[in-house]
Order: structure tokens, then sequence, then C-alpha cells
């Protein structure tokens, strides 16, 4: 497969997980703000009914006692955050389809700005889906950044200014 073949694929697969994310961020979005003025705790009864799951389970068990702590403010909170977050994954894979510039610094950035938080998270909990996660998240910006300053050197290497690239005619 030829390198440029490759550098397409990568890009690809980044966007389809920047899609993906958004679409598992509005999900949970939307159920938040179906919860809104409703009884939290009986919802995820009726959940575990819909599902076959034993409502005595340990899992339906902590669901619940996590749900009842959560008022209609925080709701609106959880639902707004994760709408807007999904917006940005939205954005970023969208972009990076359609393979703007503008796209991958966007994604560089913002999953940069993760990385320590990432970092945080696995200092608290150690576990394997944690440090894949930030694996993962690392090996794209590596991959974006280098993407990026090879984009930055093309021009140049071939004679071309980097300014008449940018659209300077300042000087015409």
């Amino acid at each position: 497969m030829a390198k440029q073949d490759q550098s397409s694929v990568l890009l690809f697969l980044i966007a389809l997980g920047k899609l993906g994310k958004a679409a598992l961020l509005f999900t949970v979005a939307a159920g938040a703000h179906h919860l809104l003025h409703k009884n939290v705790e009986e919802v995820v009864l009726q959940w575990a009914h819909a599902v076959r799951v034993d409502p005595h389970n340990e899992y339906v068990h902590a669901a619940i006692s996590k749900a009842t702590g959560v008022n209609d403010a925080r709701l609106k909170a959880i639902s707004l955050g994760t709408f807007l977050y999904g917006t940005l994954f939205l954005t970023e894979g969208i972009g990076l389809l359609a393979r703007r510039r503008w796209a991958e610094w966007l994604t560089v950035v913002s999953t940069a700005l993760l990385l320590p938080l990432e970092a945080y998270e696995i200092h608290k909990k150690v576990t394997a889906v944690r440090i894949i996660v930030l694996l993962l998240n690392a090996l794209i910006v590596v991959y974006l950044i280098v993407r990026l300053r090879h984009k930055t050197a093309e021009p140049e290497a071939a004679g071309i200014p980097a300014k008449a690239l940018a659209g300077d005619n300042a000087a015409s």
C-alpha cells in the first residue's frame, strides 16, 4: 500500500472514530434530556425490565444509586455538555473526512488537551481500557502533528513559498 493510501486510510479511520463518538454522545444527550422531570430510579427499573435484566442485579443497583442523586439541573448540564462535546466530535469527523487542515489542527488541540485528564484517570484507577484510550489518543495526536508538519514542508520542497499557498496577495 502506498504511503498516501495509508495516510488516507488512517485519516478516514480517525474521522469514523470521531463520528462514532459524536453519535454516542448525541444519544447520551438525548437520553439525559428525556429523563428531565421524571423519576430516574423508576426509569432505570423500567429499562432493566425491558431488557430482561434482574432488577436485583448489582449493576442495576449501582445504576439506581448513581441515578437517584441526579436532579433536573444536573440532567440539563449533562445533556448540554454531552451535546456540545458531540458537536465538537461531529465537526472534527466531518472536517477530517473532507481533508480540511483546520480539522486536523482542531483534532490535535482538542485531543491533546484531554491527555492529562486521561492520565489522571489512570492514576486514580488503572484499567486496560483507560490505558488503551490514552495510548490511542496520544498516537492520533502524534500522527496528525507529523502529517501537518509534512504538509507544511511539502510546498517549500517543491519550490513554492508557503505564503503563496496561504493566499498572501499583498505583494502583488
